[in-house]
């Protein structure tokens, strides 16, 4: 079976996430979306981690856009990590950096 370039592309650019949620597998993946509104300030959603892949890749191959974020409460610890997930189409705005108490460790944005 023959893989389309964009499913290669969206699969690389997947992989760090797939590969954080592999190795914790108790990290949540919190999903923001973003809108004419703007952005919610809480996730809507808070998904396990073998989830996580999954659920970006269908998002993308749909045409959304996604920032994702490996963020840690300014405690730290693994307990305190999170991968945060921002989805929104074009024209709509970019999400804004995570709040303060959040360190970021890691970003990419698709496309």
């Amino acid at each position: 079976m023959t893989t389309t370039p964009d499913t290669a592309a969206i699969e690389a650019f997947l992989a760090p996430l797939a590969k954080i949620a592999r190795k914790s597998p108790a990290i949540e993946g919190l999903v923001f979306w973003g809108g004419e509104g703007g952005w919610d300030p809480h996730p809507t959603e808070a998904l396990e981690a073998e989830e996580i892949a999954f659920y970006a890749e269908g998002l993308l191959l749909d045409g959304f856009r996604m920032e994702w974020s490996l963020v840690s409460d300014a405690g730290g610890g693994d307990e305190g990590r999170h991968l945060r997930l921002c989805f929104w189409q074009d024209g709509e705005a970019p999400p804004a950096p995570p709040p303060a108490v959040w360190r970021v460790d890691m970003v990419a944005r698709w496309p």
